[in-house]
């Protein structure tokens, strides 16, 4: 790896939103051909800017960012833009080009048989689920055969076959490949590298080897400085008092009191700025609705989709207080659809009693408004006895500090985005749960906290998660499969 060429260099690299929030400050790092980089930072930390600076679409505020002339680069997002919804998908895929490509029908088959997605080109991008939309956007990559291959959050609402897919994919690519993403094992499986965006210093620190081990790496650094600045205030602590001493006798002893305190800023300037772990969500609790009792929903029917056409099957499902479905099934099935219609009323089939308050995380989150602030966004579902204290410190407790409370929700990283939707279902002190992808672009360190505060919920739930490790820390009641039926 030592011999192939850099293609990628950031040097000394600051960036900030309008003078307002710092992102990279002197950032420096290199990229050399055919590396399988991963990003890593926690949200908001700045990892999609960093990709918007390499694809020239945001410029530095000083600084370079140096990309070999005559690479093509091509970045699967994690969400489909808004003005692609309504798209057809050939229309999807023509926007991948700057020029109108003729025939461009069999490459678009060929490039969603990569990525194990079959679907009429005259169907809109908004019809398929979240698992497709991501097989989607990642084809949309990939039929720019690009030289640098940028991804964001790309496991994102694919299942079990899905990873799978994408991971042996990534193992077999021969060009540049760089990954956002918090699902630890699929990065572990094809990664030889990792930039670390730390939250705290703006900077960007690049070690080399698998994920598992460059984590390790980077929490035994973290303890090695700690040990260094014990050490060092522990010395600077007893020549301190020895200067006092001396410098109270008089005479010669001032003269080694002196000297004594030039050593203690010798001493001072060895210690390292000791970096802080990236913050955590504090643990949290979701308030059920006080004034229900007995059965919450019931569900008798519901349509799945087979060859892209609806079916309707029977079932029978009951939810009271505590009692959790979890729902599953491959992409496209219609677990998304069915989410919604349950959350929106207009499912066939289901019952849902009169005065239940419906908490819906959705993974797109298209149930927040995007031009509203966060502050905004937490007010609209605050209980009536709830103050302004209260919102505050729901928000804190996500890390929706006062500067993030007056920032628009469309300006938020994803991660944030969730962490929002998480605050509103506090506020909101809900009957029944609606839980779609919850851990999505959610960072690893929050998930255990966020499966504690479900298993917890007293409420009824329905969740549909890919993630088996986080389904494992929930106690769920009843499973519907709906390839099953």
């Amino acid at each position: 790896m030592s011999q192939k060429e850099t293609i990628i260099r950031f040097d000394k690299v600051s960036f900030d939103y309008g003078f307002k929030k710092q992102i990279l400050s002197e950032a420096s790092f290199s990229i050399r051909e055919n590396a399988k980089i991963t990003l890593m930072g926690q949200n908001g930390a700045g990892k999609s800017t960093i990709f918007h600076l390499i694809s020239g679409t945001l410029q530095s505020e000083s600084g370079s960012v140096i990309v070999k002339n005559g690479m093509t680069l091509a970045t699967a997002r994690q969400v489909v833009p808004r003005e692609y919804v309504d798209l057809t998908v050939r229309e999807f895929f023509e926007k991948a080009f700057l020029k109108k490509v003729y025939d461009i029908d069999p490459k678009i088959e060929a490039i969603l048989e990569i990525v194990n997605l079959r679907a009429p080109l005259t169907r809109t991008v908004k019809s398929f689920s979240g698992g497709q939309q991501a097989r989607l956007l990642l084809a949309h990559a990939l039929i720019q055969n690009p030289d640098i291959l940028l991804l964001d959050e790309p496991t994102n609402n694919l299942d079990k076959a899905g990873i799978a897919h994408l991971t042996e994919f990534l193992i077999s690519y021969k060009k540049t490949c760089i990954v956002i993403s918090h699902d630890a094992d699929f990065l572990n499986a094809f990664t030889d590298g990792v930039l670390y965006l730390d939250y705290f210093t703006k900077k960007v620190e690049q070690y080399v080897g698998n994920y598992f081990d460059v984590v390790r790496e980077i929490q035994n650094r973290l303890e090695r400085e700690r040990m260094k600045n014990a050490r060092l205030e522990k010395d600077i602590a007893n020549r301190k008092d020895q200067a006092n001493f001396f410098a109270q006798k008089g005479g010669h002893m001032r003269d080694v009191a002196k000297k004594m305190r030039t050593q203690i800023e010798k001493l001072s300037e060895e210690k390292v700025e000791e970096r802080r772990e990236d913050k955590t969500i504090r643990k949290f609790l979701i308030p059920v609705q006080q004034d229900i009792s007995g059965r919450i929903l019931n569900l008798d029917s519901v349509a799945i989709f087979r060859d892209h056409k609806s079916v309707t099957k029977k079932v029978s499902v009951t939810l009271k207080k505590k009692e959790r479905l979890l729902l599953t099934g491959s992409n496209g099935i219609g677990k998304t659809t069915l989410l919604e219609k349950l959350a929106t009323g207009h499912a066939k089939g289901e019952h849902i009693t009169e005065g239940v308050r419906i908490g819906y995380y959705r993974q797109d989150f298209s149930t927040l408004d995007f031009n509203a602030t966060v502050y905004e966004a937490l007010k609209e579902v605050m209980r009536d006895g709830m103050s302004e204290e209260d919102l505050r410190s729901v928000g804190a407790g996500f890390l929706l500090d006062a500067e993030v409370l007056k920032t628009k929700i469309g300006s938020l990283s994803e991660g944030q985005k969730g962490l929002t939707a998480f605050a509103r279902l506090v506020l909101l002190e809900p009957g029944l749960l609606i839980l779609d992808e919850p851990t999505n672009h959610i960072n690893f360190r929050h998930i255990p906290i966020i499966a504690r505060a479900l298993d917890s919920y007293e409420g009824a739930m329905i969740l549909v998660s890919h993630v088996p490790d986080f389904i494992e820390k929930i106690n769920m009641t009843e499973t519907l499969d709906l390839d099953k039926l």
